[in-house]
């Protein structure tokens, strides 16, 4: 397998190391050191020295989440997330994906969406139709809000009209390249289905991204990968706190007491940490997590879960815990993925809330 030079040096280095154990969530939930980064950079370099074949450890590649919890506590800089996309780049050149990657691999291709939706619910498809006509702000909702969490997406709407906002929702939105860059990151596939969504982006000043997923692809990869995005793209919850601070929406408080789980891509991939925090104290108590902000722990997807259900699930469940932990009962995500991993788990002590949740009073 040829990985870059800098990969290969941290593939290297990084097969040593133990210090990243506590913080992986996959690795916690499983219990087996062959989710860590550590295993995954061991794993790789017997592949580079030719002692074991690629597909022997592509399931163990893809345990990976890519959260960067790891590179986040590295004392000396290294990278297992670069390492592991670049390992699932080439295998998706070398034809070693596993099978159950392939088929959402198929799926992001055919039909936009790693899950092979082609539908939306009636309720969305309503409330998109009222916000068709062409004006200077997009809301983008992302596939995981329109085809699996989809009464988070009509509230993303409600909060929007409630302050007031002129704004379009596309009936048909093009895929923004995030689900394929998590299954098989810089290939041709993706950049073409992220220059596509950057064409559809240009037709607008203002795009709101309300998805932490989509917002680091069009934030952060698209940058990395050389793509332009001529409108003035912005998180959710950057946007709504904007609308809070102008007055457009309204402060009340609801009496709630809440902690926040911060999306990992929100706080360390795009810094932002304030804005969700802002429109959580204008209705709610906010106390925190023990590990908040930058050191924040990933509560689970909806995408990971078509592959490991009882994984992602344990890995909410824990989340969970930390909540009940700190003698905390309620719990608010600006994540449309994380609030449907947290809400899959059986469980009837913490309420987990989004944060439209909040701004429309429920």
């Amino acid at each position: 397998m040829n990985l870059s030079d800098k990969a290969k040096q941290h593939v290297d280095s990084c097969r040593f190391c133990w210090m990243c154990h506590h913080i992986c969530p996959i690795g916690n939930a499983t219990g087996h050191e062959r989710s860590t980064a550590r295993a995954r950079a061991l794993g790789i370099s017997l592949v580079n020295r030719n002692a074991i074949e690629l597909s022997e450890i592509m399931d163990n590649i893809y345990e990976c989440c890519t959260c960067g919890g790891c590179v986040n506590v590295c004392v000396t800089g290294w990278d297992p997330v670069m390492f592991t996309k670049e390992t699932r780049l080439k295998a998706a050149l070398e034809g070693a994906l596993p099978e159950y990657i392939n088929k959402l691999v198929d799926n992001c291709l055919e039909t936009g969406n790693a899950y092979g939706e082609t539908e939306i619910s009636a309720e969305l498809k309503k409330a998109i139709e009222s916000h068709s006509a062409k004006t200077d702000t997009l809301l983008y909702l992302g596939v995981d809000a329109r085809y699996k969490v989809s009464c988070q997406a009509v509230k993303a709407i409600k909060v929007l009209e409630k302050a007031g906002v002129e704004f379009t929702v596309l009936c048909d939105e093009p895929a923004s390249g995030s689900q394929l860059d998590f299954l098989i990151s810089a290939a041709d596939e993706t950049k073409k289905q992220m220059e596509a969504a950057a064409k559809v982006f240009a037709d607008y000043k203002t795009v709101v991204l309300y998805d932490p997923n989509d917002a680091k692809t069009v934030k952060q990869l698209y940058k990395e990968y050389g793509i332009e995005v001529k409108a003035n793209a912005v998180t959710y919850t950057s946007f709504a706190a904007g609308l809070l601070k102008d007055g457009k929406l309204k402060a009340h408080n609801t009496g709630k007491t809440v902690v926040f789980q911060d999306p990992y891509q929100l706080s360390r991939d795009l810094e932002e940490t304030e804005e969700p925090r802002e429109i959580i104290k204008a209705y709610a108590t906010l106390h925190e997590m023990l590990l908040n902000r930058r050191e924040t722990v990933w509560a689970g997807n909806i995408l990971m879960a078509e592959y490991l259900p009882e994984v992602i699930k344990e890995v909410a469940a824990r989340r969970l815990y930390n909540v009940e932990s700190i003698h905390e009962t309620a719990v608010v995500t600006a994540s449309v993925s994380e609030y449907a991993a947290l809400k899959s788990v059986d469980q009837d002590k913490i309420t987990v809330l989004s944060i439209e949740d909040l701004m429309l009073g429920e």
